[in-house]
């Protein structure tokens, strides 16, 4: 089914009756991520909606870094999060934004509070604040500070202003409900002391404002039309609301609240990401194995089968877990209509050829798949010697093994047939090299011209090939809920989700392999050159993925 064909989800359909009732004149969303992290795949779901829907109602998406918080937040994870964006083909309105830019209209607004006697500094410890405020199913109580003149609260929160407050001695609480049944209404804290610098700010202040004060009231300052979150922020949303309704801003936005995406096999909690990055369990946040944007583009993972990805997920209101075999199909999808075919032998085994003339050597043409301008003619040498899988060969097989037998024949990719004559071993009975026969008649036919070798195997010369190194990538987590409930994730990470192969041999062409150009290795999988490590003399290849989903048969044995 096609995007034009789907039926319109809820956030379509309240956009549509927006703009037909003139609620609205023109959709304005953003993508607010905390830069605290690199983005992940969860993020993505996000990305694809608040873009997807400004780009399909005419509208614009703004990029707003939620940098309320300078304990956690480095200039690093800014960076990472706009390649990644852009990445996922997305350009966002104007330049970046930042929470911080608003920092000075934020704390304006927190003194409107506190002269309409809607806010007041609390010096309750952050103990005794959690004690006050009640559970879920009994009311809190009020802060014995509550009562504090306008006059007491502005002088005290003009001290914090200055640094003559230490941190956690008080914070600056809105005057809600202590009896709310929504726990968020309960005089949430609008501003707390931290007294660190900030990577957009400096030294400037000392006191930062709450996400659930700043967030509101940034998209009111942005004009936002549509405020898109998941569903973890619905309680937020009256909180949300009461800011809006009590302070002087220029418009009045409406939160609306998706299903988050959840992925089994895999953990996106950002502190769980930092944690498998610091213990050195991953090689960094754009390991191949991260569930991180950047660790998939580093693995060849390619944007449009996350888009693709996305858009088959759906978008609705109830919480439900996605298969990750789901996100696997979307990439094998993209990269069998788009991925180059290449040939690379992972295990080499010397084959010579010893009724091919010595030093003499030939051209082969290959098709190309797929078939673009921007794609060279694949041109394969081929020399006496040659290379084939270990695998590819039995000294004895049954009938139902298609490959190369000692006594019996078999094609080459794109080349001659080959017929196995000998075998040689070393002293520990090893065997090392294949002595074998070329029909060399046997160029472009096939059985119906009496050519009926057992199948078809790939090669690389021996003589003119790519040295390189080949990681095979898997899943990270062997659990298919690794975090659940008071499991620790770290006891489910997969002991096999690393394979590093040495000495294999790729066709002459990968020598012009860019980074992050994905391949097809025939009969192998998905593979792409390696952005951080490796040479031009001697590259680094990961695979993406199989061509086959063997994994989830694997552990079912």
């Amino acid at each position: 089914m096609t995007s034009e064909s789907k039926p319109a989800h809820f956030l379509q359909n309240i956009i549509r009756e927006d703009l037909a009732g003139g609620r609205v004149s023109e959709v304005v969303t953003r993508f607010p991520p905390e830069p605290n992290g690199y983005l992940h795949i969860g993020h993505a779901k996000s990305i694809c909606l608040n873009f997807g829907l400004a780009q399909e109602f005419g509208g614009s998406c703004n990029l707003r870094f939620d940098d309320t918080n300078p304990a956690k937040e480095e200039e690093e994870y800014v960076e990472s999060i706009k390649r990644d964006v852009s990445w996922l083909g997305f350009q966002w309105a104007g330049e970046a934004k930042y929470t911080s830019d608003y920092f000075d209209q934020l704390y304006d607004w927190a003194l409107h509070l506190i002269k309409e006697g809607k806010a007041y500094v609390c010096h309750l410890s952050p103990e005794e604040a959690r004690a006050y405020r009640g559970t879920l199913t009994e009311p809190g109580k009020n802060s014995p500070y509550r009562d504090r003149s306008v006059e007491e609260n502005l002088a005290l929160f003009e001290q914090m202003k200055n640094g003559e407050m230490k941190e956690g001695e008080c914070s600056l609480r809105a005057r809600i409900d202590m009896a709310a049944p929504n726990i968020n209404l309960r005089d949430p804290i609008i501003y707390r002391i931290k007294k660190m610098a900030h990577h957009q700010t400096g030294d400037k202040w000392c006191i930062y404002p709450s996400y659930d004060f700043a967030h509101g009231q940034s998209d009111a300052m942005e004009g936002i039309s549509h405020s898109i979150c998941t569903l973890e922020f619905e309680d937020h949303r009256p909180l949300y609301d009461w800011f809006l309704e009590n302070l002087p801003v220029p418009a009045h936005p409406r939160q609306y609240e998706f299903a988050r995406l959840n992925l089994n096999y895999t953990v996106v909690s950002k502190r769980k990401l930092k944690q498998l990055v610091d213990e050195k369990h991953v090689d960094g946040w754009d390991d191949p194995r991260m569930p991180t944007l950047s660790g998939m583009r580093r693995r060849g993972v390619p944007p449009a089968a996350i888009r693709n990805f996305c858009e088959m997920i759906g978008v609705t209101r109830s919480d439900s877990v996605v298969d990750l075999g789901m996100l696997e199909y979307a990439i094998r999808d993209d990269l069998d209509k788009n991925a180059p075919r290449a040939m690379c032998v992972m295990d080499p085994l010397k084959v010579t050829l010893t009724n091919y003339p010595e030093g003499e050597e030939e051209n082969l043409n290959a098709p190309g798949h797929p078939v673009r301008e921007d794609l060279p003619a694949r041109v394969l040498p081929f020399t006496r010697t040659l290379y084939i899988e270990r695998e590819d060969f039995r000294e004895e097989a049954n009938k139902k093994y298609k490959r190369l037998v000692l006594g019996k024949k078999v094609r080459l990719r794109n080349a001659y047939v080959i017929h196995a004559d000998e075998v040689v071993k070393d002293a520990n009975g090893e065997i090392v090299e294949l002595r074998c026969s070329v029909d060399r008649d046997t160029l472009g036919k096939d059985p119906a011209d009496g050519v009926k070798p057992k199948g078809v195997i790939h090669w690389v010369s021996a003589e003119k090939n790519v040295d390189c190194e080949v990681r095979l990538y898997d899943r990270l987590f062997s659990d298919p809920a690794p975090d659940a409930g008071d499991k620790n994730f770290l006891d489910f990470v997969n002991p096999d989700n690393l394979e590093i192969l040495s000495g294999c041999k790729a066709e002459i062409g990968l020598a012009n392999a860019e980074p992050e150009q994905s391949y097809q290795f025939e009969r192998n999988g998905y593979f792409c050159r390696d952005s951080k490590y490796g040479t031009v003399e001697k590259p680094v290849f990961n695979r993406t993925i199989g061509l086959r989903d063997s994994w989830a048969k694997e552990q079912d044995k």
